[in-house]
């Protein structure tokens, strides 16, 4: 484990870089370019914004460490008329988050659909980015089931449109929790109750809920260009949480890692390991921030 503590993180400072169809808002910890010689840090999450890094970022007081809310999260806004999520719109943001930066090629990890965001960004412009942590994408289209998979995603989004918030992310943590493939029986369940999760039962009449709604379909059924990613001279990593057992995003990743001939590299706990107390189901941050250290560096 290293001796380097939380204590010495860097305050962050917030600047803005314009975009095609959107205002940027990123947050940088440590010098540009970094003065250790090493490409920055950037760390990428979605529907997650910056806030959700605020704990693994303290556990990296050493590196130049860039964090940003994408196009219409967060603080980010956008005036391209859009109000849907797509990883190669998000991608050509990070492209010129990266220029912006100055500093050369990045070391990228990326959660979740900023999994997603980050392959779509080393398809497209692999000189950016020397190594990609890319940890459980939510891919369907690798997987067996790809079908079902897309049918309980709809699922998921038809009971937040009549129900709500809290009827949808019953659904949403039912299915993302499901072990193994989807199933008649998994099916066959009646539609959970969200006070059984804690979740409120009133409804807000808001549908606008990336996670919930369609906005974010494009992000799940993102077409890998395999022989781009293979050709690369980014090193592509996929990784998974050790805790995440046969889960839907452990499935896809694996599903993803094995179509670039690899078998997922495990990092310690779930699908927000990283994160301390940011949304209420902490990881190991600490852990999870030296198997980082390590995996970047090969």
């Amino acid at each position: 484990m290293t001796d380097i503590t939380s204590s010495h993180a860097p305050q962050p400072e917030t600047r803005t870089l314009e975009t095609d169809g959107a205002t940027i808002v990123y947050d940088v910890r440590g010098p540009l370019p970094p003065l250790d010689g090493r490409p920055p840090l950037l760390l990428v999450g979605q529907p997650m914004d910056a806030s959700g890094f605020t704990t693994l970022t303290s556990y990296l007081p050493d590196r130049t460490v860039v964090t940003y809310d994408p196009r219409g999260l967060g603080r980010s806004t956008r005036s391209d008329g859009r109000i849907d999520h797509d990883p190669e719109v998000q991608a050509a943001d990070l492209h010129a988050l990266v220029a912006a930066l100055g500093a050369g090629p990045v070391e990228l990890f990326a959660s979740s659909g900023g999994a997603i965001t980050a392959l779509a960004l080393v398809t497209q412009h692999p000189e950016d980015v020397t190594v990609l942590v890319a940890h459980e994408p939510p891919l369907v289209p690798p997987l067996p089931d790809a079908e079902a998979a897309y049918r309980g995603q709809a699922d998921v989004t038809r009971v937040y449109e009549s129900s709500g918030w809290g009827a949808g992310m019953a659904a949403f943590l039912a299915l993302t929790s499901w072990e193994g493939e989807l199933t008649d029986e998994y099916f066959a369940q009646p539609v959970p109750d969200p006070a059984a999760f804690g979740l409120p039962t009133d409804d807000d009449g808001s549908r606008d809920d990336p996670l919930l709604s369609n906005l974010s379909w494009a992000v799940s059924r993102y077409q890998l260009d395999v022989p781009a990613l293979r050709s690369a001279a980014t090193r592509v990593v996929i990784a998974v949480g050790e805790e995440s057992g046969d889960t839907f995003t452990a499935r896809t990743a694996r599903a993803c890692a094995a179509l670039l001939s690899q078998e997922a590299t495990v990092f310690p706990s779930h699908h927000g390991g990283f994160a301390g107390g940011e949304y209420g189901y902490p990881g190991k941050p600490e852990e999870f921030a030296q198997r980082l250290r390590e995996v970047l560096a090969g």
